[in-house]
């Protein structure tokens, strides 16, 4: 005797197919904002994309060729492709290794705060205050102050920098620095007056030039600073105060034979020369001018700096959801591999980074989707002279269809930027889409 269907299930059979429409119903708000917001600017800058500039004639796909055959977007698509490969893979594994940290920190969750704090900042917001850290200027930039100090620290800097002789030296400035035209005997008194630099500039213990003798085995000389008022040029008189701790050297040949240092009078002396001729240099490292670290802002390093920036944001984002999906790990298997005789590095390794896959992916893949929609910090951080090295699909559409460029101010081949970047974010977004469909299943 066949069984009799439960009441709830013959409920449930005896029920029309109305459950249809009243999940259109549901859906129809949804779907009508979606139609409106991004159904119908899609499809209108596909159309858009293949019309003149201004809009009056089709041209089919000549503005896709004027985009690929366009240097600036080949600059925009390379660097599209380094953000691509290099800031979600740093972000991942940043968020990754604070995730496993704070675990075993007692303070977790005033740290996670800490790293997702810069979440809660706008992105304009966030370029702006990088823009300041890797300013040129190391007394408003903090990465080129950082970056001095460690310098100086390790290499002191020159004692006159921006230093030089007085015309009537002929000491003309190369490579090595300054070094005279004129030949010395020994015996000779040299003497090198020297401007360029203020009184202030001279250190405590510099004081009054005095005259030297040399007998006939030495070169001597006396290096001063010939700045003063109702002195007479190129005369170490009137109060006028020696230059202490340069470097001078003699050269004979093309070779330097001896070096001496100038004392708190500005003299030097070369002792046991040989009888000869002599010219005489004061290196270059005198007077270099100070570190003033680097430019962080050049074209050279604009996009790493930025990519940084980019780092310091979104690493909190990465962070709290892997920390969501170390949460739902089975104790279990951790404590098996413990007792198995595993290493801390082991377990991470084998255990925890396998069981976080599928999280570590929908996060690298967003990730993804992030970076190539970039577009807030490189219009706030780059400066003008280093846009075009650190432009990006993004900024370029903006630039060539709203004229903040040359040429700019069409919106053809604006559209067709706008496609090419939704080419290419496509793939990313289907790729979480599936896999979203494959985890419910």
């Amino acid at each position: 005797m066949a069984a009799r269907p439960s009441a709830s299930r013959r409920r449930i059979s005896d029920r029309p197919n109305s459950s249809a429409w009243q999940v259109g119903l549901f859906l129809a708000p949804a779907v009508l904002l979606l139609a409106v917001y991004i159904g119908y600017p899609v499809a209108y800058s596909v159309v858009r994309s293949m019309f003149s500039r201004d809009g009056s004639s089709f041209v089919g796909l000549d503005n896709y060729g004027s985009v690929f055959t366009d240097p600036d977007t080949g600059i925009a698509l390379r660097n599209n492709l380094i953000w691509v490969l290099v800031a979600p893979a740093l972000v991942t594994c940043l968020g990754l290794v604070f995730a496993v940290l704070t675990e075993r920190i007692r303070w977790a969750v005033a740290f996670r705060m800490v790293l997702f704090m810069p979440m809660a900042i706008s992105l304009f917001a966030s370029g702006i205050i990088f823009s300041l850290v890797y300013q040129q200027d190391p007394d408003r930039g903090l990465a080129n102050a950082v970056a001095v100090g460690v310098h100086d620290t390790f290499g002191a800097p020159a004692p006159y920098p921006g230093a030089q002789p007085r015309p009537t030296v002929e000491a003309p400035s190369d490579a090595d620095g300054f070094t005279t035209t004129r030949h010395y005997h020994t015996g000779d008194v040299v003497g090198l007056p020297m401007v360029g630099i203020p009184p202030s500039k001279l250190p405590p213990a510099a004081v009054a030039a005095a005259p030297v003798h040399a007998t006939d085995t030495q070169l001597a000389g006396v290096v001063w600073l010939d700045v003063a008022l109702g002195s007479k040029p190129g005369q170490p008189d009137h109060g006028k105060r020696g230059m202490p701790g340069i470097t001078v050297q003699a050269i004979r040949d093309g070779t330097v034979v001896a070096t001496a240092t100038t004392g708190d009078d500005g003299a030097f002396t070369f002792l046991d020369l040989a009888p000869g001729n002599y010219q005489v240099r004061m290196p270059a490292g005198n007077f270099a001018a100070p570190f003033r670290g680097l430019t962080w802002l050049g074209p050279a390093l604009i996009t790493p700096v930025i990519i940084s920036a980019w780092i310091w944001i979104t690493t909190g984002f990465a962070m709290t959801f892997v920390a969501a999906g170390l949460a739902a790990i089975p104790r279990d298997a951790l404590e098996a591999a413990r007792v198995d005789g595993a290493t801390e590095w082991q377990v991470f390794r084998r255990v925890t980074v396998p069981l976080l896959g599928p999280v570590l992916l929908v996060v690298f893949v967003t990730l993804v989707i992030n970076v190539l929609k970039v577009f807030d910090l490189v219009y706030v951080i780059a400066p003008g002279s280093a846009q075009v090295n650190a432009n990006v699909l993004a900024l370029q559409m903006w630039q060539v269809s709203f004229g903040a460029s040359a040429g700019g101010g069409d919106l053809g081949i604006g559209s067709a930027l706008a496609v090419l970047l939704f080419v290419l974010v496509l793939p990313a977004v289907l790729f979480n889409i599936r896999r979203f469909r494959r985890e419910r299943r």
